[in-house]
């Protein structure tokens, strides 16, 4: 992008800025110069229909989203739409459903500081952690700290906790990890939704609990060089798996929801090992950004080659389809934090590929995969991707950090 096309688009969206009374937010865009003024307009389109779709699926009864008679409630889907919304410059705490949502929100918070129903308490904590961080309403605001203790108490910490009448100390696969529940297995994506919540609301990047999750992040990295499992011996893959252990009976053999690939090693051998993939990669790179490691850390220079040299938005790397938006979502979510506006892919040989502008591949992708009634869907419905409320609010989520 040439310096006078930079200054054209950041007058545009200058003059864009005045005519909605945001000034403030539209600069900082604007100085980004990444995101052009036709993928910015795109982005702004997608998004309102998505909000419009949403507010029609809003529960009339109690203010929720994807609320089922006889099922567990799940706060985290509302929390999703509520973050979502409210990156949105035209919608604040005091819009009707946000209010009402808000409200349903902290009609779940338990005696523990949790906010959940019955079942995921770290999940549906972690994303409503997120979504009140960005309200100021007294409620909201006492339920934070209370929330974050919680989610605190939920990582496998030495000495606190103990598997299969095993203490874990810093040694055990499971030290730093978090999973579902209190006692649950850890598993990445637990994790990164963890510490994504007590990120938003404002936990200091060098408390313990991001360091300790350090430890389970490089146990699930498929780098040998900072991996002290057995499953990633000489493994030079650099991205990431989804836990240590399968389950309790299990510990320390390793799991990935992409199955196995065949790995070269140095000294020529090919042996099989845990296949990385792309959501749980971006979700590992981006807790390590979190957890305040430098750019020149080992551990980040290799998910973050990784992510060179699997780029793509036409699935989620080594899954195909399954959980695609849950992976469009945490691909935003990284790069934003990551804070570069372009991906300079990675060749086989080790040299330099083609330059993306990522901001405005996952805005072409997502306005060919919007239906007409402004909902998005995911055909392969594991992980709850066949709820288009679930699957529109990762969308509208991934493309607020995009143009943000």
């Amino acid at each position: 992008m040439t310096m006078k096309h930079g200054i054209a688009i950041a007058a545009v969206l200058v003059l864009v800025s005045i005519a909605s009374g945001s000034m403030l937010q539209t600069s900082s865009r604007a100085e980004s110069a990444f995101l052009d003024d036709a993928h910015y307009r795109e982005a702004k389109t997608i998004i309102a229909k998505a909000i419009s779709f949403l507010r029609t699926q809003q529960d009339e009864k109690t203010g929720g989203w994807s609320v089922y008679p006889d099922r567990p409630v799940f706060p985290g889907v509302t929390a999703l739409v509520i973050n979502g919304m409210l990156m949105e410059p035209t919608i604040d705490e005091d819009d009707p459903a946000i209010a009402r949502a808000v409200g349903f929100l902290l009609s779940y918070k338990q005696k523990d500081g949790g906010i959940y129903d019955r079942v995921l308490p770290n999940y549906n904590t972690a994303l409503a952690l997120s979504a009140l961080s960005k309200v100021s309403r007294t409620d909201a605001v006492e339920a934070i700290k209370p929330a974050q203790n919680f989610l605190k108490g939920l990582q496998w910490a030495n000495g606190e906790m103990n598997v299969n009448g095993k203490v874990v100390d810093e040694n055990h696969p499971f030290y730093g990890g978090a999973g579902y529940g209190s006692h649950g297995r850890p598993d990445n994506s637990n994790l990164q939704l963890m510490l994504e919540g007590l990120y938003d609301s404002g936990l200091d990047c060098n408390a313990p609990t991001f360091q300790r999750a350090v430890k389970f992040l490089q146990r699930t990295q498929m780098l040998d060089e900072v991996n002290d499992m057995k499953y990633a011996d000489g493994s030079s893959q650099g991205g990431f798996i989804y836990s240590t252990s399968p389950e309790k009976d299990q510990i320390g053999v390793g799991e990935s929801k992409a199955g196995m690939i065949e790995e070269t090693l140095d000294d020529g051998t090919t042996v099989s090992r845990l296949r990385c993939y792309g959501s749980m990669t971006y979700a590992g790179f981006k807790s390590y950004v979190y957890a305040n490691l430098d750019r020149d850390d080992v551990r980040v220079q290799a998910a973050y080659d990784w992510i060179r040299k699997h780029y793509t938005l036409d699935e989620n790397p080594g899954v195909g389809m399954q959980g695609y938006f849950y992976y469009l979502h945490t691909f935003a979510r990284a790069l934003d934090a990551w804070g570069s506006t372009t991906i300079t892919t990675l060749n086989a040989d080790g040299s330099d590929g083609e330059v993306h502008d990522w901001a405005n591949d996952l805005i072409d992708k997502l306005a060919s995969l919007q239906r007409e009634d402004g909902s998005f869907v995911n055909d392969s419905d594991r992980w709850m991707e066949g709820d288009p409320v679930l699957v529109t609010a990762y969308v509208l989520n991934a493309l607020e950090y995009a143009i943000d």
